[in-house]
């Protein structure tokens, strides 16, 4: 009588999948069976059935290998009615294993049904297979089966529940682990356009996007105006369309965007776009443009916070660094100027001495960073001369033995300085002090060491200090010409300098007659301000 109920149903149909109507998305039910009339009682048996405001969609298969293939594309299936016996006396009990072990599946809720009990011991089954109820057709009544299908929705809608909050933690994890990996590197970088560029790098690794983007500070008092106005912006990197803006006015359709993220402080993720605000303790403030963003998730905004803030920390340590290094520098610079100006070298001495060196250490394969070390180390060569007697250190004619004897003094003097600070840039200043006037063959003085016993940084100050002294006018000879100097300084290949060193700065030499010929037309400037 029932089946004769169920074929009169609109369920009764030869459609392999129907769909109930739901106020939500239905929870999705596959039935395998290879006898059509258990599929049209079970649908009819289940017609109103809710759980959560949602219905049911019956997928429908009539062999175990048809549910696999079911299974292999269908997403979601919630539960499945599996019979034991169909193309084969355990095809049922294959398909369970097959799900569990071969397409991984453990969040499917699966009960076995079986209209021969004698056929697939209850005990067996359930020890053996990974199954969540076994019931024989016979006793599966209608009350029966919709109990049996709250309990297995409510188990699968917890397990997917537990799953997606795991899934959600991962996913957390893995955005602070791409923040700690965007923001680790901006640690390293040492200038403010090396941080430019390398944020706006790690800004899109974060997000994985490629976009334009644009990076701009202001100052906190000039953003603190009622009438916020972003002139007073600079433009530090750019990406994209905004490449070219470095250090030219705000481009126009953007300047109401940053605007208000001063004004409010904060953020902004508009439909297209986004504005990173980033203030740091020392009075400067830098915004993050960024276009083409059709959508950024919650994730991705607590993401951005984290990261505005390790690069708040970044800028603040850079910029912290930066003023130490500037002040550290120019107090080397103001000495190495003093002994210049007592030694009357010619002007600009150790301004450029510290470009010579800059250049050639990064011509010769050194990190920036090591250049920039050399570059504010080397004006401190000669600070042992300010120990030197003025008759010997002014005399214009040849030293005699007794003054020479003097003069070989300083380097060491240097050395004891500078040799006890713990800082960087002193550090390697008093190792440039002691060293420069050592020779690669061993004939230097004040220790006669040889080739790469002398520090890296000694042996460029060396071919820099002898190229400004040649090619410049000193109290006891006129300025060489070019050609002259190169000529001497070759002849001195592999015994006063290291050969390959001077094989690269001679191959660049023009980079180093510029530098000559820059700071000789300031020198000239100077001469007619003088007069």
């Amino acid at each position: 009588m029932l089946i004769d109920i169920a074929k009169k149903s609109p369920l009764f149909s030869g459609k392999k999948k129907t769909q109930e109507v739901a106020s939500g998305p239905a929870w999705r039910i596959l039935i395998v069976d290879d006898e059509p009339d258990v599929h049209t009682v079970t649908k009819l048996a289940l017609s109103r059935f809710k759980l959560d405001g949602r219905s049911l969609e019956f997928i429908n298969a009539y062999s175990g290998e048809e549910a696999k293939q079911i299974l292999s594309n269908e997403k979601n299936v919630a539960m499945a009615f599996v019979d034991v016996v169909m193309e084969s006396d355990h095809a049922g009990l294959e398909l369970v294993k097959w799900i569990r072990e071969d397409l991984k599946n453990t969040a499917i809720r699966l009960i076995l049904r079986t209209g021969q009990p004698g056929q697939a011991p209850e005990e067996d089954v359930i020890v053996n297979y990974d199954i969540n109820d076994y019931k024989a057709k016979a006793e599966l009544d209608s009350r029966k089966l919709v109990t049996s299908v709250y309990s297995a929705l409510r188990s699968y809608r917890d397990i997917i529940e537990i799953e997606a909050a795991r899934a959600n933690q991962v996913k957390h994890r893995k955005g602070l682990e791409r923040v700690l990996q965007a923001t680790s590197g901006l640690f390293e970088l040492r200038t403010l356009h090396n941080f430019a560029d390398g944020l706006l790098t790690q800004v899109a690794n974060l997000l994985n996007l490629d976009t334009e983007t644009l990076l701009l500070s202001c100052n906190a008092i000039d953003a603190m105006s009622e009438d916020v106005n972003t002139d007073a912006m600079h433009i530090l990197a750019g990406t994209g369309q905004f490449s070219s803006h470095h250090n030219k006015p705000v481009p126009e359709h953007i300047k109401s965007l940053l605007e208000e993220a001063l004004k409010e402080k904060r953020c902004l993720y508009e439909e297209d776009c986004f504005v990173g605000y980033f203030p740091a303790k020392s009075g400067w403030i830098n915004l993050l443009y960024m276009d083409g963003i059709s959508k950024i998730d919650d994730l991705d905004k607590q993401l951005v916070d984290i990261f505005a803030i390790n690069v708040g920390v970044a800028f603040e340590n850079l910029l912290l660094n930066k003023e130490l290094e500037d002040t550290q520098s120019e107090l080397i610079l103001r000495l190495g100027d003093v002994v210049e100006s007592r030694s009357k070298e010619a002007a600009y001495h150790v301004k450029r001495m510290a470009e010579y060196c800059y250049k050639l250490a990064l011509l010769s394969g050194m990190e920036v960073h090591e250049a920039d070390l050399i570059k504010h180390a080397s004006p401190m060569h000669d600070i042992g001369k300010i120990a030197t007697p003025d008759a010997v250190l002014l005399k214009p004619g040849k030293l005699d033995a007794e003054e020479w004897e003097i003069m070989r003094q300083h380097p060491a003097i240097g050395y004891q300085i500078l040799a006890n600070s713990e800082r960087p840039i002193l550090k390697a200043a008093s190792t440039i002090a002691l060293q420069h006037h050592e020779k690669y063959d061993g004939s230097g003085y004040p220790s006669g060491l040889k080739g790469t016993e002398i520090h890296v940084f000694a042996r460029i100050v060396a071919i820099a200090d002898v190229f400004d002294a040649l090619s410049h006018a000193r109290c006891y000879k006129p300025a060489w010409p070019i050609e002259e100097v190169m000529k001497v300084m070759k002849e001195g290949s592999g015994n006063h300098f290291d050969p390959e060193l001077l094989k690269v700065f001679i191959d660049n030499i023009d980079a180093f007659t510029q530098v000559k010929e820059e700071y000789s037309d300031q020198n000239a400037e100077l001469d007619i301000t003088a007069n």
